[in-house]
Order: C-alpha cells, then structure tokens, then sequence
C-alpha cells in the first residue's frame, strides 16, 4: 500500500486475540493496482488502529506519489508535522509521500488511492496546494469519485488485469479534480495578484504561445501594449517572475507528453522544441533541475508506471 505498515499490530484479514485484556482486534487490508495507481482499503474493529506512512528516502522529485484517503465509516486523526486533522465520515485527506503521518483510529472502514506525480493529469504547483488538507466531499463533484472508489474496492473480482492502466487513467483524473477544488478553495490570496482585466489576458496568451520560442517578457509586453516594466510589476508579489512562469509551462507540457506511451516514437529534441526550447541541452538541464532526473530517465520511469497523462 505504497509505504503504509501498521504499528498496532500485524495487518491481516482475520481475528486475533491480544490476549492482555481479552479485546479482540480485527484488521483487514487489501490493496489493487491498477496500472501505477493503486487503492487500498482498510477496515478495522475493536482495539485502536495506527496506520503509518514513511517517506522513501533517497527518491527523486519527479518520482513523488500523491495520496488521498475517503473515510466511510467512524473517526480518525492524521499526526503531520504541523499537529493533527480530524477527520469525519465523508471526509478526504490529501497528502504526498514527501512528508511522514499516521492515521490513528478506532474502528474505522476507509479507502484511499496512491497517484504517481507523472500520471497526475494536474499541474504540480496546483496539486501541491490541497496537500495537508481535510474537504468533506460534495456529492455534485466528488460523487464520481466515491461511487467509482466503493465499487472498486467491494468488487474486484468484476475486473480483469487488463482494465487496470484504463481504469487507472480514470481514477487519476477523478483525484485531479478533487485536488483542484481543494486548491481552488485555498483561501490564501493567488500567487500572481494582477489588477483587472489585462491579468487575465496575458496568462491565455502565455499558454497560448508556450511552443514560440520567441516568447518572452518583451514580447508579451508588445503584444499588449505594455512596457516590460508594466508586466513586471503586475507579477510583483507572487511567487514567480515572468520568464520562471513561462519555464515552469512549457516543462510542465513537455513532462506530460514524455509520460505518453502514445508518443514514444517522438524523440525527447523533438518534445523539447515543441514547447519552445530551441537546444536540447537548454531543456535537459531545465527538466533535471525542475524535477530531480534527465528527461530520457523520466520517459523510463513512467512507462514502468503502466499507464498514461491524461490532457
């Protein structure tokens, strides 16, 4: 279950007496991987219950996994490093693999899902601002989600090792919206506050022009009638410049076609020149600072993934 080991005891789908105070504790864990996404299940009565989540040590950036757990049955608290979450029936808990927690709990029944960085059809800085936070689900947009993670983990019997990677494109894009809301309703102020219209238009023409290569402050400055020292100040006070936005797009398209099985055939120079690197040596070195490993050993990793970016 991608790092979780108990430490109330060992997890297994059965009965067992402690013997100390004549309490019975039943745990039952199972887990289904479904391409590089994987869902568990957990369902434990009687004595408390602590689940426990390590990093792995030594492991890339581009290689972190996102995690979300749904509680359906009873209560619990995540430990984290800044203290504790309660958590409430119809709650989810979003977390990555980059930081320790526990999940303490009485009897509880819960799911959860483990979503690789590289198949998170989701922009990293987007993702990473719903990690460390509790939302109760809503049933108009989280609906999908709950049905789709019940139906999996009662039924797995119903699907064949061949549906995984599908079933796990799905499941990616259903915990991408999830993340999104939760990133949405963060109430901290937006990382680029830019005063009427024109912010607006500059991010669509950023996003629009991210394959010219000749895109840059200047030329978004003329574009709009602006001197480059106007478009300067309307990203003072986020947390990035105008030519890092541009970087961090471009890599972040670039990532998402590399984790494409469908476009193997395309050579890593040729990706690269599609989002506006001109050398590929430019974008090799960019790439490995932006996401811990070379572009061709990113390619490797997500397609021992087995599944896809969905866009």
């Amino acid at each position: 279950m991608g790092g979780f080991t108990t430490t109330s005891g060992r997890c297994a789908a059965g009965r067992r007496n402690n013997g100390d105070d004549g309490g019975d504790r039943r745990e039952e864990l199972r887990s289904l991987e479904l391409g590089g996404t994987s869902v568990w299940s957990v369902t434990a009565t009687g004595r408390p219950l602590v689940l426990r989540l390590t990093p792995h040590p030594g492991r890339p950036p581009a290689h972190r996994r996102y995690h979300v757990t749904l509680l359906l049955e009873g209560e619990a608290v995540v430990v984290h490093e800044r203290g504790e979450t309660a958590l409430r029936v119809g709650d989810f808990y979003c977390a990555d693999d980059s930081r320790p927690r526990e999940l303490r709990a009485g009897p509880l029944r819960a799911v959860g899902i483990d979503v690789p960085q590289a198949l998170l059809p989701l922009p990293q800085d987007e993702a990473d601002r719903a990690l460390g936070r509790r939302t109760a689900s809503r049933d108009g947009a989280d609906a999908p989600l709950v049905r789709f993670l019940t139906q999996l983990t009662r039924n797995t019997d119903d699907f064949r090792p061949s549906d995984g990677p599908r079933l796990g494109t799905v499941l990616s894009g259903l915990v991408a919206v999830l993340f999104a809301r939760v990133a949405r309703s963060d109430p901290a102020p937006p990382p680029r506050p830019e005063p009427g219209a024109l912010a607006p238009r500059i991010a669509r023409f950023v996003q629009q022009n991210l394959a010219d290569p000749e895109l840059s402050p200047r030329s978004i400055a003329a574009a709009h009638g602006i001197s480059p020292s106007h478009l300067h100040r309307l990203f003072q006070g986020g947390q990035e410049t105008v030519a890092a936005t541009i970087r961090r797009q471009r890599l972040e398209r670039a990532r998402y076609d590399l984790a494409d099985p469908a476009q193997d055939a395309t050579p890593v120079h040729v990706i690269a020149a599609r989002w506006g690197f001109a050398r590929a040596t430019d974008f090799a070195r960019a790439f490995r600072a932006a996401y811990g490993v070379a572009p061709t050993d990113y390619r490797r990793y997500s397609r021992t993934l087995g599944g896809r970016i969905a866009t």
